[in-house]
């Protein structure tokens, strides 16, 4: 098994892309170890020393590192784990769990639309860099949106909000005045 590496924009935040599906459907994302208790590669990735985040994408894993750990040391043990993992046979994700529903049939007109527009424009750009952006809400024309995977901290994740998906959304909803992370 080969699993390639990439760096993405948040130096905290390495992507690895195992050459296989990783999700069948949807994504994971766990932030700590509790969290991490429905994905056994997850919480076997949270066995690691200096390992504080793991997203789980369609074909990739991003994990997220704290300051006292370096790649250099870090990643040769996270590329074992990733590969002990899958060459075991082991699920990604527990039996009966399954991720939460981007849509809600509830949603009016104008979050369907939002929803969309995130779904086809912005979420395939950021899972190139090993992330992703969940819609949380939508208030008084303020588009409240979850950081996930190597977007939670990073430095370029304002500028990713305000000049990329803002600008975007109040191209094709002009309701939408601001976007703000949760």
């Amino acid at each position: 098994m080969f699993i390639q590496t990439e760096q993405t924009p948040n130096p905290a935040t390495l992507k690895f892309v195992p050459g296989r599906a990783v999700m069948q459907s949807g994504t994971a994302n766990f932030v700590d170890a509790a969290a991490a208790d429905r994905s056994p590669l997850a919480q076997h990735l949270f066995t690691l020393e200096g390992v504080t985040g793991v997203y789980l994408g369609a074909d990739f894993i991003t994990v997220s590192k704290d300051e006292a750990h370096d790649w250099y040391a870090l990643k040769p043990t996270v590329l074992g784990a990733i590969m002990e993992h899958f060459t075991a046979g082991r699920p990604v994700m527990a039996e009966g769990t399954a991720p939460v529903a981007a849509t809600n049939e509830d949603d009016d007109e104008l979050v369907t639309q939002i929803k969309e527009l995130l779904e086809t424009r912005v979420r395939p750009a950021v899972a190139q860099d090993g992330g992703d952006i969940i819609f949380d809400h939508y208030q008084d024309g303020v588009v409240y949106l979850h950081m996930q995977g190597s977007c939670a901290g990073c430095p370029s994740s304002t500028a990713t909000l305000k000049a990329g998906i803002e600008n975007m959304l109040r191209h094709y909803v002009p309701e939408v005045q601001e976007v703000r992370a949760v």
